[in-house]
């Protein structure tokens, strides 16, 4: 029998010889789990930044919709957009990878009536709206995301603050949302200081003399890429005074310039859409572009609304074909409210433009008309309820050349972009996109 003495000799002493092992494990396996978080969070981020994982509509955007308003959200997401590090990015060559005949690519304004507006070559028909990037803060970002057509604004002379809040309504069993804005705008200063930072930054890095793929790096900073920017008036402004203010101002940093008379938030807006009006308007704005003192000049395209009658889209597109405009958008938001909609009719009934998916009849029934009366030489951008590659088909059936979204991709967020490409590519069944505009099935 073990005396009490030496029992207690022998636990000290077990004691003091586990005790390092012990601290051992335990520092082992913080180590290992530190290791595997590690592991982990660096795997996350990475399938983070790929555009086209599933994480970005299935968990962050609805995530954001659940924790904050629809105006809220906007400016959380444009905040991110600043930092493109921050962001997921097109792979390098995955366009090539997954179209390597280049059937998607597709040349805008080949038949411009200014000799100096050269023919716009994009490696996709897919751009983002005006609408989104308001005021000029997240153009790179959204170029890797995959587009090769960033629209920005619209964007008035002076800053103005729009339309009282709430004015942003998410219509979430529709695909759609509600805007009131009415041309919120840091103004044309504050944007221009920025598109001047973004080439001394990133330009300055750049040898804008070397072309690449047969065309030079314009202002998108890349190829077979365009930036467009989106012009609009002060609520209380005179009209053609303030788009050729635009002009003068940012016309220099466009690769396109738009001029948004179709916005219903901002009142008389729309009366600029009436014939008289809009050649005026159009005739003028085409004439300051054309005294702008660069060998190549942006193209002008006009938005128009969907919410026109065919007299009201043949006087549009004879001002069109008068005043030399390069090409027409169709269409911006409707102030319709289709029977089908199924959210909350308290929503529905909210003032303002309703755009995404319920908007896609409107525009189509659009598009088709100013096809008809503008005939196949003027380009027509295609916009309202894209949200996959069956409906950018659908549009370029319907005569549009090239295809903008913007509600869509807020719903989905990045990997819209890669999926509206694969599944154009899925619908041409090796014909190229050029092939089916304008083409019935």
């Amino acid at each position: 029998m073990f005396s009490r003495q030496f029992v207690s000799r022998f636990r000290f002493h077990a004691r003091q010889s586990n005790t390092p092992t012990l601290k051992s494990s335990i520092g082992g396996k913080i180590t290992a789990i530190a290791t595997l978080a590690g592991v982990a969070g660096v795997a996350g981020f990475y399938y983070y930044k790929d555009p086209n994982a599933a994480i970005h509509e299935y968990f962050i955007l609805p995530s954001i919709r659940l924790l904050f308003d629809g105006e809220t959200s906007h400016k959380l997401a444009i905040e991110t957009f600043k930092y493109p590090f921050l962001n997921p990015k097109e792979k390098v060559g995955w366009i090539d990878e997954i179209d390597p005949h280049r059937q998607l690519a597709v040349t805008l304004f080949a038949n411009s009536p200014n000799p100096k507006v050269k023919p716009i070559t994009l490696r996709a028909p897919i751009g983002v709206a005006a609408g989104l990037d308001k005021n000029g803060d997240a153009i790179d970002t959204l170029f890797n995301f995959g587009f090769p057509y960033v629209e920005i604004g619209s964007i008035t002379p002076e800053p103005q603050p729009g339309n009282p809040k709430p004015r942003f309504f998410r219509l979430e069993k529709d695909q759609a949302v509600i805007n009131r804005y009415g041309f919120n705008s840091e103004g044309q200063k504050a944007v221009l200081a920025r598109l001047k930072v973004r080439l001394a930054q990133i330009g300055g890095l750049l040898d804008t003399s070397i072309p690449i793929v047969g065309q030079p790096i314009n202002n998108s900073l890349r190829p077979e890429s365009a930036l467009a920017i989106s012009l609009g008036k002060n609520k209380t402004a005179e009209a053609i005074d303030d788009y050729i203010k635009g002009v003068r101002t940012l016309g220099p940093y466009a690769d396109i310039l738009v001029i948004n008379v179709s916005s219903p938030n901002t009142p008389g807006l729309r009366n600029l859409q009436a014939e008289a009006e809009l050649r005026k308007l159009l005739t003028t704005v085409v004439e300051e572009r054309n005294k702008l003192s660069q060998d190549v000049l942006p193209p002008i395209l006009v938005k128009v609304a969907p919410d026109l009658t065919e007299p009201e889209v043949e006087s549009i597109a004879g001002a069109v074909k008068d005043s030399k405009v390069d090409g027409v958008i169709v269409s911006n938001t409707t102030v319709a409210r289709p029977q089908s909609l199924k959210s909350d009719k308290k929503i529905v009934s909210e003032v303002g433009g309703l755009s995404g998916k319920p908007v896609k009849p409107f525009s189509i029934q659009a598009l088709k008309l100013m096809r008809k009366h503008l005939g196949d030489d003027i380009t027509i951008i295609g916009c309202g309820g894209i949200s996959n590659g069956e409906d950018a088909v659908d549009f370029a059936r319907a005569g549009a050349d090239f295809v903008q979204l913007y509600t869509g991709f807020a719903y989905k967020g990045p990997a819209i972009v890669g999926d509206i490409k694969k599944g154009i590519l899925r619908e041409l069944d090796g014909r190229n996109w050029s092939d089916i505009v304008g083409k019935s099935k």
